[in-house]
């Protein structure tokens, strides 16, 4: 019988385990934030800093800095409208203490997107 010489079998081996650790490490990778995940994360959304959302029992804040997020649908008709609101506030009212989520890389276009989805939904 016919054996496989040990160097050679030494790195199948590696290779064997080198496989499984990158798919495995692509398979534990960080997981994608839900748009409320976002909204709610303090380095990235942080909405509840600002906005109250009523609508949301996750959602527990004592602030009213900011106008509660209630009705967005109604109040923003054209869901473009509320990611440009998100994107830079500045842009409909110059004085807006609203972070230029969009404008200043805060959230990638992605999360941004997530983010209104959830918002749009309140």
């Amino acid at each position: 019988m016919y054996q496989i010489p040990t160097p050679i079998r030494a790195a199948g081996a590696c290779l064997i385990l080198m496989a499984g650790f990158a798919q495995s490490v692509h398979a534990n990778g960080p997981k994608a934030l839900t748009g409320q995940e976002l909204a709610f994360d303090n380095r990235k959304g942080n909405c509840l800093a600002c906005h109250s959302m009523p609508s949301d029992a996750q959602a527990v804040t004592s602030t009213d800095i900011a106008p509660p997020l209630v009705s967005m649908k109604e109040r923003f008709p054209e869901r473009a409208k509320l990611y440009a609101q998100v994107w830079d506030a500045t842009k409909a009212k110059a004085d807006s203490l609203m972070p230029p989520f969009g404008k200043h890389r805060i959230l990638s276009d992605d999360e941004l997107n997530k983010v209104v989805d959830y918002v749009y939904g309140l």
